[in-house]
């Protein structure tokens, strides 16, 4: 009787590395089911990874289209959150790991697999966003990291060796010259790091964009678009300048991308702070979030009490914290997103946007939820109008109460 291999679900790409981990896992006498997620790569030949994954061992390959769950699940809610890393980094990463390990965790417990396996390395992000996710939603599926296996270190020093044990095992490699720098894909973003963008002095080469024009080249005529927004969600954008009119949350985002993509909006150079502790320098395209962070920042200026909005701001970076460290599925994750779910119930509308060679201006906004009055804030209206009891003369007594603190600081300060 045969032994019964242990079961372990590889997140495959169908690239170099996991190609490589896929053999060794082989060798290691694993059961590899590997496991690929359309989550809107560009141009990615699914067809080809299921075929060159079988080729190379595994007793299966499963593909799932988590595109829209992605976006609904991961993508709106960053917008609804107004997440963002270091206040530059927009989560495009970030957000996908959850989405993935979420689908992988899903997969072992089909399969009943004990073990789940990734390509990450040990200086990155992304080995603690797949484990820590993983380990939130089963803590008895082991984690394999081969990146950080001592064994697999020895044997695979660099690209060489890799390279020299596909042609050992007959393993289909890319003929295509690799690019100097490594690319992470999905609907949301394309992020670029590594390799000659290392040098955080060296200019990215133009011709490396993938979902972006360059505001140089983009069209010289401007287009308006207006987004509307139910409870801090886009729901619909509208075209002004040619009428498209889309509703559907996929073919939303997509077109986001497309119309901002097309102006050469949401390029961005930067080095950040990994958890792990090391700073590195990225380069993103991330023009459909961009654009939407934009609007939903505006009609949040339309709709949002100023006291509610204070403190979702805090909350919201601390998303971005928990969602870039890979916290997705920690209690103190359901805290913060379910605030911040409860201060976005009323913000809804529509923001009129023009978009212009990589500049987003703002045209104007409109709310059946506003909490602005005209007259209100008019300054050719005495008090508040009809509607309001606004005394001006009573600003004089809320200033010298705020004041207080102050001249007792001065007080202080004047005998130093």
């Amino acid at each position: 009787m045969s032994e019964v291999k242990p079961k372990v679900i590889l997140a495959y790409s169908g690239g170099l590395d996991t190609s490589v981990i896929l053999k060794w896992l082989c060798e290691k006498g694993y059961d590899v089911i590997c496991f690929c997620a359309n989550v809107g790569q560009h141009e990615e030949d699914f067809s080809a990874i299921k075929a060159k994954a079988v080729s190379c061992g595994a007793s299966k390959c499963v593909v799932t289209d988590l595109r829209k769950e992605f976006v609904e699940e991961y993508v709106f809610e960053t917008i609804k959150c107004n997440g963002i890393y270091e206040s530059r980094y927009l989560l495009g990463t970030s957000i996908a790991r959850p989405c993935i390990t979420k689908e992988m965790i899903r997969i072992a417990n089909e399969e009943n697999a004990g073990f789940i396996a990734h390509g990450a390395t040990g200086k990155g992000n992304d080995q603690v966003r797949f484990e820590m996710c993983s380990m939130a939603l089963n803590p008895t599926v082991v984690p394999i990291a081969p990146w950080r296996d001592a064994e697999f270190i020895e044997s695979f020093k660099g690209r060489k060796d890799l390279l020299a044990y596909c042609t050992k095992h007959s393993i289909p490699v890319d003929a295509k010259p690799k690019a100097n720098y490594s690319v992470d894909e999905n609907l949301y973003h394309t992020s670029y790091e590594s390799g000659s963008l290392e040098d955080a002095n060296c200019a990215p080469d133009e011709s490396m964009f993938k979902m972006t024009a360059s505001p140089k080249d983009a069209p010289d005529e401007a287009e308006t678009i207006v987004i509307s927004f139910k409870k801090g969600v886009p729901t619909k954008i509208t075209n002004a300048s040619d009428g498209t009119s889309i509703t559907d949350s996929l073919d939303l985002f997509l077109y986001c991308n497309k119309i901002a993509g097309k102006h050469g909006i949401g390029r961005i150079d930067i080095v950040e702070n990994r958890f792990v502790g090391i700073k590195s320098r990225g380069v993103y395209e991330t023009p459909g979030g961009t654009l939407l962070r934009a609007a939903h920042l505006d009609i949040e200026g339309i709709c949002m009490d100023r006291e509610v909005k204070r403190i979702t701001e805090t909350l919201a970076a601390e998303f971005a914290r928990l969602c870039y460290n890979g916290f997705w599925f920690a209690p103190e994750m359901e805290l913060v997103r379910n605030s911040i779910e409860f201060g976005q119930r009323d913000v809804e509308g529509n923001v009129r946007m023009e978009l212009y060679k990589g500049n987003i201006t703002v045209l104007g906004r409109e709310s059946e939820k506003s909490l602005y009055n005209a007259d209100l804030a008019s300054m050719d209206i005495e008090g508040g109008g009809e509607a309001f009891d606004y005394n001006p003369a009573d600003a004089a007594g809320f200033i010298r109460i705020n004041a207080v603190r102050l001249k007792t600081y001065a007080a202080l300060r004047s005998k130093d």
